[in-house]
């Protein structure tokens, strides 16, 4: 497993959005995740990037529902980042979670094939999870697909879709953005302690793997 580069800022949202327009800029495949972490990266990103046009986009997951439910993170990133971009990407590989989270896994997977994520950014919940990757879940020992369904913890309980440890170990630059008090236990749990399927962010790396954290998200370090 590789290590951690940690670094507590102001602002990590502003960091990690720096992070995603240079890789932009660069060009590839990007993976980005849900959740109210990433909407002021999106933001942020679309000022500094706004030429998406030789970017692939992905979902590090998604809700089994459609991409118009309030629930999607796919309309959260539209809503967010897709709408205010000047060009848009050049492909945005949607997991497709109407068709159920079973077949829209099976679909990810293969689409995911041979791709090499070049950067993903992550969340990480106040119980440890990352992506749709819960504390304890089977989906933390599978180590041949890249993606599999997912059974949600917490709200909003639908079924999910995530992509697995190999697929994010595969991945270029993992980058964990967290912040707040309220994640300070389970920051010090996926950075501090020794790995653990009840952290599952302590066993998500990429070849590599930096976590920007507020001073809050720190407290416990």
């Amino acid at each position: 497993m590789s290590s951690v580069e940690l670094q507590v800022l102001d602002d990590p949202a502003a960091a990690a959005a720096e992070l995603l327009a240079h890789a932009v800029r660069r060009g590839g495949h990007v993976a980005v995740a849900g959740g109210s972490t990433v909407v002021p990266v999106f933001r942020r990103v679309a000022e500094l990037a706004p030429d998406w046009s030789t970017v692939d986009l992905w979902w590090g997951d998604e809700r089994a529902v459609a991409p118009d439910d309030e629930r999607s993170n796919f309309l959260l990133a539209r809503t967010e980042l897709l709408d205010r971009l000047q060009t848009p990407p050049r492909v945005v590989h949607r997991i497709e979670g109407e068709l159920g989270a079973e077949e829209a896994a099976g679909r990810y997977d293969a689409a995911l094939a041979g791709v090499p994520l070049g950067l993903a950014v992550n969340g990480i919940g106040a119980d440890g999870h990352t992506a749709s990757l819960f504390p304890n879940g089977p989906e933390l020992d599978e180590r041949a697909r890249r993606v599999v369904a997912t059974t949600a913890q917490l709200e909003p309980f639908v079924p999910r879709v995530s992509l697995t440890i190999p697929a994010f170990e595969a991945t270029g630059l993992l980058v964990y953005v967290a912040v707040g008090a309220n994640k300070a236990e389970a920051v010090r749990r996926a950075f501090a302690e020794e790995p653990s399927p009840a952290t599952p962010a302590s066993l998500v790396r990429g070849r590599q793997t930096l976590a920007l954290v507020d001073a809050a998200a720190a407290s416990q370090l």
